[in-house]
């Protein structure tokens, strides 16, 4: 995660723009249990412009794991549609998001002998490999080997090591695992709805694209992302990542609080939230009415929203407060120097930044994608920090891409001379 960097939008006028060549089509789709949120971002060297926005309602997804196939096959269909319509143009390959409570992260270490040569590609790539060779369990698989830092002898801290001389070359890398299950069910609805998965990529890493700085990845960051069914929490500190959690909840449990504890049907609750709902009771008006709709053919009740934001408070206090111990056991708390970032559609709770302020006792702020060109009106929310994430993470990849190519390119040129 060292190579992520904020990328500066830039305007063309003129002459200049007209001849400028089209760029690569990049799609992220983000694959929530709330909403299914397909972006379309138009990838060139120096920044990508999004031109089409797809968003419908996701249904057959419970805690970001399919519960029904076809269900949400449909909802990413309406979604890819309303993005094709947008952008002009039809969508076969994207980078799709996946988040869940089966997923899982950990550190690893690997080592290689070098013996006093210089370090070439391949001893990074073989040390990689004796990185994630660990054992995991039989339904899990890996998705993301992220190399934190290296150590060439006593030398600690290098972020690429090509070229260096030493005995003993050594990694630690970030492994994260998912279940196969769970991804397999995944790539099976992109590929029933038409679409190729080009790369299935843990969430709160693709959000951390579009809404983290590198000063502040550099310094420590926390990057919270609150969806609809989960919590996925990323810990970044000397410009790579450091830690990944998934906590179970997200804002539907404030949403199903709400239609239990006043007792009316669940989109009217997610209503209620929407227009009324706060992080913080105390700043409510004791006296401020709300009509609450109910079941049947009966009267809305009278309710005051101090009561609705009663119930809200328990449950994003209780999230809040898994967050921070989980920062406190894994030890990555006083690492967090830059403070918390929170995105995702809890994220748009009002008073929000105050309580987990309070909780947290470090710096705090909503999280908007950044750096972006385009139609950036359509996508200036916490919602939508994930697919834009993904657009911003598939960028990244082609440049690595074509980096990759070429270092192929000058590895053949060079065996060329010497069999020549």
């Amino acid at each position: 995660m060292d190579d992520i960097k904020e990328i500066e939008p830039m305007v063309e006028v003129g002459q200049d723009a007209a001849k400028r060549e089209p760029g690569e089509v990049v799609v992220g789709l983000d694959i929530g249990t709330t909403k299914i949120c397909c972006v379309v971002g138009e990838v060139f060297d120096d920044r990508v412009d999004i031109i089409g926005v797809g968003t419908a309602p996701s249904v057959g997804l419970k805690k970001g794991i399919v519960v029904n196939i076809e269900s949400t096959v449909k909802s990413i269909r309406k979604a890819v549609a309303q993005a094709e319509d947008a952008a002009g143009c039809e969508l076969h390959a994207v980078y799709a998001g996946i988040a869940g409570n089966h997923i899982k992260g950990f550190n690893s270490p690997g080592i290689l002998a070098i013996n006093g040569r210089e370090i070439k590609e391949t001893d990074i790539e073989d040390v990689i490999v004796a990185a994630k060779t660990v054992k995991i369990s039989e339904n899990q698989q890996i998705i993301h080997v992220l190399p934190q830092e290296y150590m060439v002898d006593d030398h600690t801290g290098i972020q690429n090591p090509l070229g260096m001389t030493g005995v003993r070359l050594v990694t630690n890398v970030h492994i994260v695992t998912a279940d196969m299950g769970a991804v397999h069910n995944l790539y099976t609805c992109c590929r029933m709805a038409g679409l190729e998965v080009i790369d299935m990529v843990l969430e709160s890493i693709a959000s951390a694209y579009a809404v983290l700085s590198a000063d502040e990845m550099e310094l420590g960051v926390a990057l919270l992302d609150i969806g609809g069914g989960t919590t996925d929490l990323a810990v970044f500190c000397d410009g790579t990542i450091r830690h990944t959690c998934e906590i179970g909840l997200g804002g539907h449990n404030l949403t199903n609080d709400l239609s239990v504890g006043l007792r009316t049907p669940l989109q009217e609750a997610e209503r209620l939230k929407e227009d009324y709902g706060s992080a913080i009771a105390s700043l409510i008006k004791p006296n401020h009415v709300v009509d609450v709709p109910t079941v049947g053919d009966r009267e809305p009740r009278k309710v005051t929203q101090k009561v609705l934001v009663d119930i809200l408070q328990a449950r994003i206090v209780e999230i809040l407060e898994m967050v921070n111990q989980e920062l406190i056991n894994s030890g990555q708390k006083n690492k967090i120097h830059g403070g918390v970032v929170i995105t995702g559609g809890t994220a748009l709770l009002a008073n929000l930044v105050d309580l987990a302020e309070q909780i947290f006792d470090l710096p705090v702020r909503i999280g908007y994608p950044v750096k972006i060109g385009g139609r950036v009106e359509e996508v200036h929310s916490p919602r939508c920090t994930t697919a834009v994430g993904l657009v911003m993470y598939g960028r990244k990849n082609r440049a690595q891409k074509i980096n990759d190519d070429s270092s192929m390119v000058g590895r053949m040129k060079s065996w060329m001379k010497k069999i020549m």
